[in-house]
C-alpha cells in the first residue's frame, strides 16, 4: 500500500471536522437567507399590508441564529487549528476573556462530538452535528453537491470543493487529543498551566 493509499484512508483531523461543521453552518445560512429574496405573489395585501404578520421577522430572527451558530463554528475552527483566544478576541474586536466566555463552550461540546456514540450531548441538533463529526466524508460529499448546484460564477471549483480540501491526519503521527486544552486565566494560550 502507497503512502498516498494510507493517508486516503486515514482518518480526518479534528481541524478538517470543525471547518466541515462550519461548512454545514454556512450552506444552512445561505439556504434560508436565499429563502428570504423572493416576495411571494399573495404575500402583500392590495392595501400593501403583509398577509402573514411576524412571518418575514421570524424567518429574519432564523437568519440570525444561523449567522451566530456559523460565528461560533468559525470560532471553533479556528482554536481547533491552534489560533489563541488572542487572536480570535483581536479579530472580533473583543478581549481575549470576553472571546473566551463567548465561545468555550461551543468549543467543548465540538470536542464532546468527537467521542465515541453514546458520549455526546443529547438533541437532534447534537446528534446531527456528532454524526457530521464522526462521519466526516458522508457531510462533505453531501456539501460538494450543494456547492456546484449552487455556484455562481464562482470558476472552477473542481469536482470536490468541500472534501478535496479536507486534510487527513498523516498516519504515521499520533492521533489528535480530543480533550478541549487546558487554559489558565490569564493566558489565552491552548496547554498553558
Amino acid at each position: 500500500m502507497s503512502d498516498g493509499d494510507k493517508e486516503a484512508g486515514a482518518p480526518y483531523t479534528d481541524t478538517a471536522r470543525a471547518r466541515l461543521l462550519m461548512a454545514y453552518d454556512a450552506c444552512v445560512l445561505a439556504d434560508l437567507a436565499r429563502a428570504s429574496v423572493p416576495v411571494g405573489a399573495h404575500e402583500l395585501n392590495a392595501d400593501g399590508t403583509t398577509r402573514a404578520p411576524g412571518a418575514v421577522l421570524a424567518d429574519a430572527a432564523h437568519v440570525l441564529a444561523a449567522a451566530r451558530r456559523l460565528l461560533e463554528s468559525a470560532a471553533v475552527y479556528e482554536r481547533t487549528g491552534g489560533a489563541d483566544w488572542q487572536l480570535v478576541g483581536d479579530v472580533l474586536g473583543v478581549s481575549p476573556q470576553a472571546a473566551r466566555a463567548r465561545f468555550a463552550v461551543a468549543e467543548s461540546g465540538f470536542r464532546e462530538e468527537l467521542l465515541p456514540p453514546g458520549r455526546t450531548g443529547t438533541g437532534a441538533a447534537s446528534c446531527l452535528r456528532a454524526h457530521m463529526a464522526r462521519e466526516p466524508l458522508e457531510t462533505a460529499l453531501d456539501l460538494d453537491d450543494w456547492v456546484l448546484c449552487h455556484q455562481d460564477g464562482d470558476g472552477d471549483l473542481g469536482p470536490a470543493p468541500v472534501s478535496g480540501g479536507l486534510a487527513r491526519t498523516d498516519p504515521r503521527r499520533r492521533p489528535e487529543n480530543h480533550r478541549a486544552p487546558h487554559l489558565t486565566s490569564g493566558s489565552g494560550r491552548p496547554g498553558a498551566r
